[in-house]
């Protein structure tokens, strides 16, 4: 496969969303999309009201002036004025596939973008992406964009992108299928058990009681690590175990080491939630782990009773609150959290973590069914094109 480089503005033509407040939206369930330079759920925020707001159509990419975020929106929609929107010329763009391989084109070249140096529409003209290209210096064909009199030395292969696409994809139905086989997830029937559940819980019939998060879960002994003192710390005869530290991605995990079993925490495997001071992040685990240094920022919270299932529960009723409650100039300490109330599924004022675990597992079928369901149609496409050829 030939590569060749193409700058944005050959490319795109940039614009700005015209939002300054989005408190003023009006929420609107069968609204246009808002899109925000959020790090997550592709920059989706709700669906609002038109009204005179600047609308935008699908098939473009937006980036976030602040974060650098780049993201493919497949539906039109709204965005505030922090946000950058690449409308492709000649509307070259014509599916979610050759969306995304440009989409991670370009986030490959953000990283020189920060809060310090932001990016204007300018700066994002200059950038170059590498895409795939089926003809190199054959003929006077005109370029993606407006000046049809330049030669076309590079001719983007958008048949390779879907086709790349689409492998991809396959392998990744294959692997999803293994994973709800070897976890269970498969199966999404619901047994009388749950179904009774939901209903219950669907007609109000819960009782609910209130807690401190410290009557409820034990705060550990932590062990932090200098990342500045890793290889330092290094012993290959150690298992792999991840490394935690206060990022919102990735599920907080840094990298994966092998170090010094005297900074290794839970050695015993046991479900734990870590909960970040800073930015309120939490995670749940069920392996060893070693922890970055924060001078004491991350609670690591373990019970006898926390198991996979109804931490689902509790993890979104102990977020629920934080979120709401603390930001980074008033810090969720340890202090602060211990006092926290949550809400909890009680029988006989204690809390009935027996129900959690039937509610949550009815949840997940009904949420998982949808997911099964997909793959068992992506598989059965795969198969019909496989027995065509």
């Amino acid at each position: 496969m030939e590569w060749g480089e193409f700058r944005i503005e050959e490319l795109f033509d940039i614009s700005r969303g015209n939002i300054a407040n989005q408190k003023e939206l009006i929420s609107d369930p069968l609204g246009i999309c808002f899109i925000a330079q959020n790090d997550n759920n592709n920059g989706f925020v709700g669906r609002f009201k038109l009204e005179s707001h600047k609308q935008f159509k699908g098939n473009s990419l937006v980036v976030g002036r602040q974060t650098g975020v780049v993201y493919y929106q497949e539906q039109d929609f709204i965005t505030t004025d922090g946000v950058l929107v690449l409308m492709a010329k000649n509307d070259f763009i014509k599916n979610k596939d050759i969306g995304l391989v440009i989409t991670s084109a370009l986030t490959k070249k953000m990283f020189s973008f920060s809060y310090t140096n932001t990016v204007s529409a300018e700066k994002l003209n200059k950038v170059k992406i590498s895409l795939p290209v089926k003809s190199i210096n054959k003929g006077l064909q005109p370029l993606v964009g407006d000046d049809s009199s330049r030669p076309l030395v590079r001719e983007i292969d958008f048949t390779f992108m879907e086709q790349f696409i689409a492998e991809l994809e396959a392998e990744r139905i294959v692997e999803l299928e293994a994973y709800l086989l070897a976890t269970g997830l498969k199966n999404y029937t619901l047994t009388t058990e749950e179904e009774k559940v939901l209903e219950e819980f669907e007609n109000g019939k819960f009782e609910w009681g209130e807690f401190r998060i410290e009557d409820v879960l034990q705060w550990q002994s932590q062990k932090e690590i200098d990342p500045l003192k890793l290889e330092e710390l290094k012993d290959e005869r150690e298992m792999m175990y991840p490394f935690y530290g206060q990022a919102t991605i990735n599920n907080g995990v840094i990298s994966y080491n092998q170090l010094t079993r005297k900074v290794l925490n839970n050695e015993k495997a046991r479900p734990t939630i870590l909960i970040h001071s800073n930015n309120q992040n939490i995670v749940y685990l069920e392996t060893p782990f070693y922890l970055k240094d924060g001078h004491g920022a991350t609670s690591v919270l373990q019970s006898e009773k926390l198991n996979r299932t109804n931490q689902m529960l509790i993890v979104s009723s102990i977020d629920k609150v934080i979120k709401f409650k603390y930001s980074y100039n008033y810090k969720a300490t340890k202090i602060e959290l211990k006092n926290s109330i949550i809400k909890l599924i009680t029988q006989n004022n204690q809390p009935d973590y027996k129900l959690m675990e039937t509610l949550v597992s009815a949840i997940q079928k009904l949420v998982i069914k949808d997911v099964v369901l997909y793959a068992d149609r992506k598989i059965e496409a795969t198969k019909s094109v496989v027995e065509a050829e």
